[in-house]
């Protein structure tokens, strides 16, 4: 099962500079991970899913239960 970061990234017209600079996670860090081959040994961390919380102002459960109803693929 994966998470398809990049098209949720593309609905809530964010980008990794966004998330980023909003969240007060390096850039380097986020881009690395949303850009990596996710397996079941490497899923979306909780830093990323606080990353895309903070920089929409949502709690994270918000943000894990959009991506779970809509990004997995």
């Amino acid at each position: 099962m994966r998470i398809d970061v990049k098209h949720y990234l593309a609905v809530h017209n964010l980008t990794i500079y966004q998330v980023s600079k909003r969240s007060g996670y390096g850039y380097t860090t986020l881009h690395k991970s949303f850009n990596k081959p996710q397996s079941s040994a490497t899923p979306l961390n909780l830093r990323d899913l606080d990353a895309l919380a903070q920089a929409q102002h949502k709690k994270m459960w918000e943000v894990l239960k959009e991506l779970e109803e809509n990004y997995l693929e």
